[in-house]
């Protein structure tokens, strides 16, 4: 059930807004006048639709006498949110358009980005990781993310220019305010997605289905989940599953700037304040992880592979049964209720490999598994496996290396 108007019949006399106790409702430009559109405060409470002289205002069902649906054909192209952390594009931004480049070249469409709160270097370099156009805008309001603001400029945007695929990181940001954005413009939405294709054949004017990836049922099966009726088709990414695109320094393209968008705004940030370095494991960031399981046994064989971590310069990953067993700290974890990564080598003991875990880290560039089980599961994405004890292997090897480098 919704409320919706019914935009023809709309003259724009504003008799409504002032029923609406819930501000969820506001005057949009169309065709050149101002409209009368409901947005997702609407708590269905029906008291703009008695004011209504027009009878522009009406209630639809699910069933059958839902509005007009959309000319699919009207939408084109890729659009991707890149969000700016202290001014500079977060990386989940270049992973995005990594994956956006390729949805684009298969449907032949431009690829483009919105960039808020940053300045202009900034959107240069979402072109140089492989952006056509960025529309940018780069007003102090939105150097501090907030969801009102945001959530009405890029609905805009969207609006403006009809992408056809619109993509945003699964991260605070995106997780928090294009949900919004999406029931703003009725659009279906895939959260949390892992991997992301195109519907075969994807010529124009055929089947252009965005097919999106992502785990369900606590991992056990990974969903297909398609937004055939709608559009924009909308998704959000898990950082770090996504490869970035190739940077090109010469790479020319269309800067579009943006005014501030013109909304209410309900809350505004007083302050912003950091985790302490020192409890603070950078995972996502990190380019060698050395990760323990279950087969470590307990906090002991940690400190032995605290070791090898120091040794190798790396940062000291954990399974979710290590962390359910106390013996390491959940900033740790790697998988689907931990974070996922994307080091350049994952070193993997005692790990078996369960499929919430492989989720996590299976886009490592080379995975390297210790487990004395040859069945693991994870030995079916490993790069290199050993199959032995971990108690026999890292000794072994961390003596190696101590020896290789004059440590002895």
């Amino acid at each position: 059930m919704r409320i919706s108007v019914d935009t023809p019949l709309c003259t724009g006399c504003q008799s409504c807004i002032a029923s609406c106790p819930y501000d969820a409702i506001e005057m949009k430009s169309h065709m050149k006048e101002e409209r009368a559109l409901i947005n997702e405060y609407c708590q269905l409470c029906r008291a703009c639709m008695s004011v209504c002289p027009e009878g522009a205002i009406k209630e639809y069902t699910e069933a059958g006498d839902a509005a007009p649906a959309a000319d699919l054909s009207a939408y084109n192209g890729v659009m991707v949110f890149a969000e700016q952390r202290d001014g500079l594009a977060s990386q989940v931004g270049f992973e995005l358009l990594g994956a956006g480049r390729k949805l684009a070249d298969t449907l032949g469409v431009e690829l483009t980005a919105a960039l808020f709160g940053a300045d202009r270097k900034q959107a240069q370099e979402l072109i140089r990781w492989g952006a056509d156009k960025v529309y940018h805008c780069d007003d102090a309001a939105l150097r501090s993310f907030n969801d009102e603001p945001y959530t009405a400029l890029l609905a805009d945007v969207i609006r403006a220019h009809r992408p056809e695929i619109v993509l945003a990181g699964a991260t605070s940001v995106g997780r928090s305010f294009f949900p919004r954005v999406a029931v703003r413009l009725r659009a279906g939405l895939t959260a949390d997605c892992t991997e992301l294709d195109i519907e075969e054949p994807a010529e124009p004017g055929g089947i252009r289905n965005l097919l999106a990836v992502r785990p369900a049922f606590g991992g056990n099966i990974m969903a297909v989940i398609v937004c055939p009726s709608t559009r924009p088709q909308m998704a959000t990414v898990r950082p770090r599953v996504m490869k970035k695109g190739v940077y090109d320094a010469a790479r020319a393209g269309e800067i579009i700037p943006l005014a501030a968008p013109v909304c209410k705004v309900r809350t505004r940030v007083t302050d912003v304040i950091k985790e302490d370095a020192g409890l603070n494991v950078n995972l996502q960031e990190a380019e060698v992880i050395v990760s323990g399981g279950r087969g470590l046994g307990g906090p002991k064989g940690f400190e032995m592979l605290s070791e090898l971590a120091a040794l190798v310069n790396g940062t000291l990953g954990a399974s979710r049964a290590a962390v359910d067993e106390g013996w390491i700290r959940y900033g740790h974890q790697v998988g689907q209720t931990g974070k996922t990564v994307c080091p350049r080598i994952y070193i993997s003991c005692g790990i078996s490999g369960a499929v919430q875990h492989l989720v996590g880290m299976q886009s490592s560039d080379v995975i390297i598994a210790i487990n004395k089980h040859a069945e693991a599961p994870i030995f079916g994405v490993a790069s290199y496996g050993v199959v032995g004890d971990v108690f026999e292997v890292l000794p072994a090897l961390i003596k190696k290396i101590k020896e290789e480098r004059g440590l002895q």
